[in-house]
């Protein structure tokens, strides 16, 4: 391993997750099965991916871990918080994603895992309906009680660092509302004047974790960090932030389709994509509020990639069309179907069609273990505020809309905006032009 300023993955990683739900417990499933030898760790980016260093003579193809010092898995310490007191073990055999056969070996590590009572309020997810639930008389209450949370767990297992990661269900739209989320000082005090119309519960979460010096990961559409009052409480605790929303199935596909399209300078008409779902989340998006949030996550995807104003031959009128229907039958199995009207030479049109059959929690696991591990790698690193090189594993990448940037949505250009931070934490050359 090179020189690099990075301080060494000592001690035990505490990560703390909102959601005990399917993919929360795929997860924890998974890392658990990992150790005992019984499971592999596919579709995790930290665990399979080599990257390039160096040129010519030098070149070489290294995995993460050779090149940057990450977190051991052998050395993870998880809790919980949800709204539903059952512990890891019974919530994984409620969600059914995976077989028992695949739960079992690990049953007494998932039992131990019991959630804590979160942070909840009906209105943000008027589906869910459970009784472990906080007492909280003011949003910073909320906060408060959060924070008491994150230190008992580093306390009593001595933990050395912590992040937390949000795998709950997305919240209601909270549009940007700059009186209150413009800055720190106006969103704290909303939080004790018990503003529950501007201050979700997610932002309790958030504001909880960088006070007690933990990144924090958004992997829901929710608005949570997405917030100039959330950047400037990520640099005065000198924590990352990272969000929003897991990019797992029909955006993941979207980013790296829609790419063929640009680069061959085809024309499009529409692009049209329906999904169906059947786990919590396809309950908790049933709700048109909360829709509202998951459909701004998804259209985001094509308006940075194929830009009209860049050539308005092949995308002046083109038309985008989300949607996603609950239907019960499915669970987690979720269905992508992606219809998508080009037009080539002399302007005739051609059809793509795209049917991803995937599984939600088996893709979105791999991405909780990559994102916790490679946050905490950056807090280690001294990086802070917003971390763009995440918006590979993301379906709405953060980037800061009040001086007019425009998120990198490309995934190549997101892949090698992830190698080249590796890269530089490794103290190699970050070598690739993102143009």
């Amino acid at each position: 391993m090179k020189q690099n300023n990075v301080l060494p993955a000592e001690g035990k990683l505490g990560v703390m997750i909102v959601g005990c739900g399917a993919v929360a417990t795929t997860f924890l499933t998974g890392v658990f099965m990992v150790r005992k030898g019984l499971a592999k760790p596919i579709g995790s980016m930290t665990q399979y991916d080599k990257i390039r260093v160096g040129k010519g003579d030098n070149k070489k193809y290294l995995h993460y871990a050779d090149i940057v010092p990450l977190a051991k898995l052998d050395d993870l310490v998880f809790a919980t918080w949800d709204v539903y007191p059952q512990n890891a073990y019974q919530a994984a055999m409620y969600a059914e994603v995976l077989k028992e056969k695949d739960i079992e070996p690990v049953r007494q590590e998932l039992e131990k895992i019991v959630p804590l009572k979160a942070a909840f309020d009906k209105n943000y997810a008027k589906r869910i309906d459970g009784d472990n639930v906080k007492d909280c008389s003011t949003r910073w209450d909320m906060v408060e009680q959060l924070r008491e949370d994150i230190r008992r767990f580093r306390k009593d297992n001595d933990l050395q660092r912590v992040v937390v990661i949000w795998a709950a269900s997305t919240e209601i739209y909270v549009p940007p509302y700059m009186p209150v989320h413009g800055s720190l000082e106006n969103l704290e005090k909303a939080m004790k004047e018990n503003d529950t119309e501007h201050v979700a519960p997610s932002m309790c979460y958030a504001y909880a974790a960088l006070a007690e010096g933990a990144p924090f990961i958004m992997g829901a559409p929710n608005t949570t960090v997405d917030i100039p009052a959330m950047w400037e409480m990520a640099e005065k605790c000198k924590m990352p932030i990272a969000g929003k929303d897991f990019k797992t199935g029909q955006t993941l596909v979207k980013s790296g389709f829609a790419p063929i399209i640009s680069t061959r300078c085809l024309g499009l008409n529409g692009w049209f994509s329906t999904n169906i779902l059947g786990n919590r989340d396809g309950l908790v998006l049933d709700e048109p509020e909360n829709f509202k949030t998951k459909e701004v996550s998804k259209l985001s995807t094509l308006e940075t990639i194929l830009q009209p104003e860049d050539q308005p031959d092949l995308y002046m009128d083109y038309y985008h069309k989300v949607r996603i229907n609950y239907y019960p039958p499915r669970n987690d199995n979720k269905e992508g179907w992606d219809n998508i009207d080009i037009f080539g030479w002399m302007g005739y049109p051609m059809q793509i069609k795209i049917n991803f059959l995937c599984r939600d929690s088996i893709l979105a696991a791999p991405l909780l273990l990559d994102l916790c591990l490679l946050t905490d790698l950056a807090a280690r690193a001294g990086r802070y505020g917003i971390q763009r090189f995440m918006s590979f594993f993301m379906k709405s990448p953060m980037h800061d809309y009040t001086q007019k940037e425009t998120p990198v949505n490309n995934l190549y250009q997101q892949y090698s905006l992830l190698k080249n931070a590796i890269r530089e934490m490794g103290g190699y050359e970050p070598d690739e032009e993102i143009d």
